[in-house]
């Protein structure tokens, strides 16, 4: 059997609060041929917690069958300088001889831009190891971060992005992206089209074997899973649950936001100010606990920032197929160049950062015949097992490597 390994900085296993693609991956990559080892950092990106003991610097574990070596690097909390340090530890580390002197050699390495140095890092060990190098494109660097008003398009942190995005993509035998839109942005830089694959986020669906029935009481609870950012424009959905909680029809629905980030606390105070007992505030939950979570909601609900042209290439959202299957309706406020939910007639779409369009879709559908939400909750498992099981995605992935180690 071959052996790939993937270099994913914040990889998370199903005890973790954040997504797991690359253990699922990892997991029916079996079946196609492939055992794949996740490099990741030893500090969990979601909850800062630090997964190695005092003095250990790198440990290989086997979780759920899926190998893992996580590696020494500094705790951090949001995004400031000990993140960009936390980022040049793992670097370092992966680059160190003897912090991999025990795996099995690889027979191709995928380097994942959670951050460009990792990407980076991929293509060097590929290199010392006369391996294959696969570019795995989460984010456009640098493109996103200037689309986010982050970085201007002229900063000399955008032009060495610039260059070593182009540099990684010249390299990498194939180039794996999450949006489905993104080969409009890497062909144009003369990258041929059969050397990029699109295999997005999707579900294991052995978390979800089959939905479970809706919650038969009342309220009508809508759910959020995720995490609490800028980007996800909750300010917009709690706005959106003042108006509900001025409607009559909106005393018997309720907002519970599962997770945490940045922007968890003052949105708390937000709520609490405007004196909203329509909302409530949870813990996250491991990855592994979030079906039966889940399973307690009427609908699902997503929401991003509405900043033109950041979302042209597409949206991938781990929590997207997540809510397909697990059954639910889900109301998506989002302009992209794709939509899952849409797509699969699975429920509403209205526009960004819009509290009114938002709240007037949490009423019409808390007011839908329950028939005719199952009906909706349907279309959406069907559609995700048809197009985003792991299963499915891990046999393109296998694909994406056959081709690639068979390259002359």
């Amino acid at each position: 059997m071959k052996h790939v390994w993937i270099l994913n900085h914040y990889a998370e296993e199903p005890r973790g609060t954040g997504g797991t693609r690359h253990f699922s991956l990892a997991r029916h990559l079996p079946a196609s041929g492939w055992r794949a080892t996740v490099i990741a950092a030893s500090t969990s990106h979601g909850s800062g917690r630090q997964r190695l003991d005092e003095g250990e610097t790198s440990r290989a574990e086997t979780i759920d069958g899926v190998d893992f070596l996580w590696l020494r690097a500094r705790t951090y909390s949001g995004n400031g300088a000990d993140r960009a340090r936390n980022m040049m530890d793992y670097t370092r580390a992966v680059l160190r001889r003897d912090r991999l002197r025990d795996l099995a050699p690889p027979d191709a390495i995928i380097g994942s831009s959670v951050h460009p140095l990792a990407a980076w890092a991929g293509r060097r060990l590929a290199r010392r190891y006369r391996v294959p190098f696969l570019f795995e494109v989460r984010d456009l660097w640098p493109q996103t971060l200037i689309d986010m008003g982050r970085l201007a398009p002229g900063h000399p942190a955008a032009i060495a992005l610039r260059k070593l995005e182009r540099s990684l993509y010249a390299s990498a035998a194939r180039i794996i992206v999450l949006l489905p839109g993104a080969r409009d942005y890497i062909q144009p830089l003369g990258i041929p089209a059969e050397r990029i694959v699109w295999i997005p986020n999707g579900v294991d669906l052995k978390g979800y074997p089959q939905p479970a029935e809706f919650p038969s009481t009342e309220p009508f609870t809508l759910m959020y899973l995720g995490a609490h950012g800028k980007a996800n424009a909750l300010d917009t959905l709690i706005a959106a649950m003042a108006i509900v909680a001025a409607d009559p029809a909106g005393e018997r629905i309720v907002l519970r936001l599962i997770g945490h980030g940045p922007e968890k606390d003052a949105l708390m105070a937000t709520a609490e100010r405007m004196g909203l007992a329509n909302v409530r505030f949870e813990a996250p939950v491991a990855k592994s606990d979030v079906p039966a979570r889940a399973a307690e909601a009427h609908a699902f609900v997503i929401s991003v920032k509405d900043i033109p042209g950041l979302y042209r290439f597409g949206i991938s959202m781990n929590k997207i197929f997540d809510y397909l299957a697990a059954g639910r309706p889900t109301i998506i406020a989002a302009d992209a160049f794709n939509n899952p939910i849409a797509e699969a007639g699975a429920g509403f779409t209205v526009p960004p950062e819009n509290p009114e369009a938002l709240a007037t879709a949490i009423l019409q559908l808390a007011a839908l015949p329950r028939a005719r939400r199952e009906e909706m909750a349907r279309a959406g498992r069907t559609h995700v097992e048809a197009n985003y099981s792991m299963e499915r995605l891990a046999r393109r992935l296998a694909q994406a490597l056959d081709a690639s180690v068979g390259q002359p």
